[in-house]
């Protein structure tokens, strides 16, 4: 026997009227039934709702009456003799705040972004709401796209691994490394700066690890279960570094080339120490590639090691013959 519906507290009838006409305008004609389903009322709470519009409208002059004109009406036959809901005057929407151009392309950009999780591609409510903004904004929203790519294999079964709450297997290529197989047990997916990544617990290296899905291929879904869920999930880019942080020394000057990656930083002299914020800690040597030697890497070991690494390859290949450089 299904429970009866509670009723409406008067907040809860206060939010749905504010969303329930944007929403009959913009499907022109909806039936009851489908009208309800969406606000999860009952009919009858939707044709009573449907209904006190036709007394809600603009004060009058005088505070206390108002012409037909300033009211909400309906098509009466319609709703009475089809259960169909349609409305036929609507007053003050036009004077609702509407976004901007930009503001319009900046949550494009999101939403496009957002289509790409694989729960989301295919359902249609990305697209939807994409379409809402287009028509909504005050101008024509700016010309920017996302051009994200499709669902991929990676994102498909990392998303099911999760949803089935088992471990996944995949080849993991780090910077400068061998390829490995890793089995996780995944925790949760990330996005930031346009990059995806999959945070959860490495049975190899029997810890919490960050991983960046473009480096991850050939993923395969065990039937081990999670049973890591519980761990404490480290910040998105330490990825096994002590402190999280990559600490380089280099002059007071230069310090802004790195703001974009700096946690924080200390004045040493002339010259500051900055702690760098990076998804692996090898990945320091490019950045200090670009300071042609004014930056010099501190800790940890790994990242110093890396670079000196790194720019003694280089250096090598001023001492090879010209056609080994060319042909390498």
């Amino acid at each position: 026997m299904m429970a009866k519906p509670k009723p409406l507290l008067a907040s809860e009838r206060v939010r749905l009227y504010l969303t329930l006409v944007p929403y009959l305008l913009e499907r022109g004609q909806v039936s009851l039934a489908e009208a309800a389903a969406e606000f999860q009322v009952t009919p009858g709470e939707m044709r009573s709702m449907v209904e006190k519009l036709t007394v809600i409208g603009l004060p009058g002059d005088s505070g206390y009456w108002q012409q037909p004109h300033e009211l909400f009406d309906i098509d009466w036959d319609l709703l009475d003799q089809q259960d169909v809901i349609e409305i036929t005057n609507y007053v003050a929407l036009r004077r609702v705040p509407r976004f901007t151009a930009r503001e319009a392309a900046a949550l494009l950009a999101g939403l496009q972004m957002v289509a790409a999780v694989p729960e989301v591609a295919g359902s249609g409510l990305v697209s939807g709401l994409i379409a809402k903004l287009s028509r909504g904004a005050a101008d024509a929203p700016a010309a920017v796209v996302v051009a994200t790519d499709a669902v991929d294999e990676v994102r498909e079964a990392v998303s099911r691994a999760l949803r089935d709450g088992v471990a996944v297997s995949f080849t993991y290529q780090a910077p400068d490394a061998e390829p490995t197989t890793r089995t996780v047990d995944p925790v949760q997916v990330m996005i930031t700066n346009g990059q995806w990544y999959l945070q959860g617990w490495c049975h190899l290296r029997e810890a919490m690890r960050t991983f960046h899905l473009d480096r991850v291929s050939d993923p395969r879904l065990t039937d081990i279960a999670i049973t890591h869920q519980g761990e404490s999930i480290p910040d998105l880019f330490t990825d096994g570094v002590a402190d999280g942080n990559v600490s380089v020394r280099l002059p007071a000057q230069l310090l802004p080339l790195l703001s974009a990656f700096v946690a924080d930083s200390e004045a040493a002299g002339d010259d500051v120490v900055a702690h760098v914020r990076l998804s692996d800690p090898r990945g320091i040597k490019r950045l200090a590639g670009r300071f042609g030697g004014r930056m010099r890497v501190l800790t940890p070991a790994v990242a110093r090691t890396a670079t000196r690494e790194w720019a003694a390859a280089g250096l090598a290949l001023y001492h090879q013959p010209d056609d080994a450089v060319v042909g390498g």
